[in-house]
């Protein structure tokens, strides 16, 4: 069957008031808009556009048995558009979060938690804009001490502090702690004046995050950070324990279905800094840029963002007049279109869906056909290949 699903975007203060609203051909917006959800997340369900008036949870619940989707999805679909830079976070494994969890079964039911649930969020975006840019992972020790050279004698005390992995653990809950204000403010002063060929834009982007946060700890955190920018197409994938903040642009993201996010900063929202050391994975190393292969599985005319992960695969279909894809789904999936004008068919029917609006397909139908002249991405449940804790 084919459920036609909408919503409307989040309005978080980092959101761009122009980007969503350009790719559904509309003018820009009074006020930002972050993320647009598709799925059935308890927190924001998509609106199921056939006049009832339900959510897709709603909807899963009341008539999912009867077209074989078996309790609620594995993944969560969004539109992300970033104008100002995201918290700094990290998100656990799954063992993480179970145990994170049960910790906090006993506690009343007003207090404030750090686990939402029992589920990790492994998760993956691809660029939509031209450029996308994002603080992924931790950069190499030896890069990060020269950079830091970069800003002089500010910066002394956090170089010493980075002798291996577990001074880069240390040196990230010592900025984030507090206890370094007189060193975060000494490197955030220096930033005007520090220069550097092989770290200029690492700077550039830090001074731009000063601006939007001028006296963060999370300032200095990031440059510790890998500066990744995505061209259009160009994914990362980020894995439990991943330090990140997405900084700019627009792109489609991909996560488990969990609400489970860990903050140390560049956020108004609840930091919990002892929690976010407890997850952090100190591993110092580039983040791979994820390309799209060939999909496999039946399919013809889509490629897949290779992720190992149990919970969700991610497609895209790039079709014109001469050239559809077909696709043989491993579960319940979302089609959602990005650009151009794109069909979905299926044994039940043909839907057409514009850029912004999305379409779920129920696991009863053994094939799913994409037509037009367009671009669509597709969620849909993963397999595993390996383990992730």
């Amino acid at each position: 069957m084919l459920v036609p699903l909408t919503n409307a975007p989040r309005g978080y203060a980092w959101g761009s008031r122009s980007l969503i609203a350009a790719l559904e051909g509309r003018p820009p917006s009074a006020e930002p808009e972050a993320e647009l959800w598709f799925g059935d997340h308890p927190s924001d369900p998509s609106e199921v556009g056939d006049g009832s008036g339900r959510t897709l949870d709603r909807w899963i619940a009341e008539e999912g048995a009867a077209h074989g989707v078996a309790g609620r999805l594995p993944y969560l679909l969004k539109l992300l558009a970033a104008a100002s830079v995201l918290s700094i976070q990290v998100h656990p494994s799954k063992r993480q979060a179970e145990e994170g969890f049960a910790r906090e079964a006993s506690l009343p039911a007003d207090a404030v938690r750090a686990y939402a649930d029992d589920n990790h969020k492994p998760e993956m975006i691809v660029a939509l804009s031209d450029r996308f840019e994002a603080l992924c992972g931790l950069r190499d020790l030896d890069q990060s001490r020269r950079l830091l050279e970069a800003l002089g004698q500010a910066a002394d005390p956090l170089r010493e502090r980075l002798a291996d992995e577990a001074g880069l653990r240390a040196a990230i809950g010592w900025l984030l702690s507090g206890d370094a204000r007189p060193v975060v403010d000494a490197i955030i002063a220096a930033l005007a004046d520090a220069r550097s060929t092989e770290f200029a834009a690492e700077l550039a982007n830090a001074r731009r995050i000063a601006v939007w946060y001028p006296h963060d700890p999370g300032v200095v955190v990031a440059l510790l950070m890998n500066f990744v920018v995505l061209r259009r197409g160009e994914s990362v994938f980020l894995r439990a324990g991943m330090l990140h903040a997405y900084v700019s642009g627009l792109g489609v993201e991909l996560m488990a279905a969990s609400d489970n996010v860990l903050r140390g900063g560049l956020t108004p929202k609840r930091i919990d800094v002892d929690e976010l050391l407890a997850i952090l994975d100190p591993t110092p190393g580039p983040v791979p840029v994820v390309l799209p292969v060939a999909a496999d599985n039946g399919t013809r005319g889509v490629e897949a963002f290779p992720s190992d992960v149990p919970d969700f695969q991610l497609l895209r279909a790039r079709v014109s007049a001469g050239s559809g894809a077909v696709i043989r789904p491993t579960g319940p999936l979302i089609v959602l279109a990005t650009a151009g004008s794109v069909s979905v068919e299926t044994e039940s029917g043909t839907l057409a869906v514009t850029p912004g609006r999305a379409v779920f397909v129920t696991p009863d139908e053994t094939e799913v056909r994409i037509s037009g002249d367009g671009e669509a991405f597709v969620a849909q449940p993963g397999c595993v290949r390996g383990d992730h804790g």
